[in-house]
């Protein structure tokens, strides 16, 4: 009876397998590998890439079908939807390049990256810790190089994203794409016409805070920093959405944070 007992969890390896199998597939959806319209490798060629079984292929697939980002067709094979319906991949769609849209994403970016920051502080590995740092070094080398830095800043926060070990967080903050960084984005609110070096300057140093926090491990030192750092933001955007000029505005009257 005991040993039946022990016996029992076994079957827990299969969802767990088609987990992984679901996360792969789903982050080569978002990063555009597979593409709109194009047809998914054989079952039989996906049990060979990831080494699981035709059962595990097949309930994965049913999971991305459900969250309707792929479409199986009878004698033809599974597809990748042309218009995803998943919540995620709605809000690409769904918000603007307005100012006013800026301020709405960077609410929806507080209440997950917060959060995000003191779960990287606790979760994150060695390897995660240094590609958050390659990206700011990258956003320095951007701002040495008088090159836009959204992409670098967007890389810092992802990186973050990624340390918390939970794919919901990345899933949400690559569904929002550039506009997880709107001042870089929505003309005219672009980095290269509107934003100073000292503007930049600053949203480097409040990555560091973030980023410093992360490496010491200190949850809410990091969640706090985070806080800081997104607050600031959006009342640099308030301005702006009120008509200020952030050219105008200087270093020792510019809120803290980015």
């Amino acid at each position: 009876m005991s040993e039946t007992i022990l016996q029992e969890p076994r079957p827990e390896r299969r969802p767990k397998l088609a987990d992984r199998v679901v996360a792969e597939l789903r982050q080569q959806l978002i990063a555009g590998t597979l593409a709109p319209g194009q047809k998914l490798p054989t079952e039989s060629r996906l049990t060979q890439t990831y080494g699981v079984s035709r059962t595990v292929v097949r309930e994965a697939i049913a999971a991305l079908a459900a969250d309707g980002l792929v479409e199986p067709r009878q004698g033809a094979g599974v597809f990748v939807v042309e218009q995803p319906a998943s919540a995620f991949s709605l809000i690409s769609a769904e918000v603007g390049n307005k100012i006013s849209h800026a301020l709405n994403v960077l609410e929806v970016r507080m209440g997950i990256e917060i959060e995000s920051a003191a779960l990287a502080a606790q979760r994150r590995n060695s390897a995660q810790e240094a590609r958050i740092y390659e990206a700011y070094a990258d956003f320095d080398r951007q701002l040495g190089a008088r090159q836009a830095t959204g992409k670098s800043d967007f890389a810092i926060h992802r990186a973050i994203a990624a340390a918390t070990n939970n794919p919901f967080y990345v899933e949400v903050l690559d569904a929002l794409g550039g506009r997880t960084i709107p001042c870089d984005v929505a003309s005219p609110w672009g980095t290269e016409s509107v934003l100073t070096v000292d503007y930049q300057v600053g949203l480097q140093r409040e990555h560091w805070k973030i980023i410093k926090a992360i490496s010491a491990g200190d949850g809410q030192a990091a969640r706090d920093a985070m806080r800081a750092h997104l607050t600031a933001s959006q009342q640099r955007y308030r301005e702006r959405l009120a008509g200020f000029d952030p050219a105008t505005i200087t270093t020792a009257s510019r809120p803290r944070g980015s």
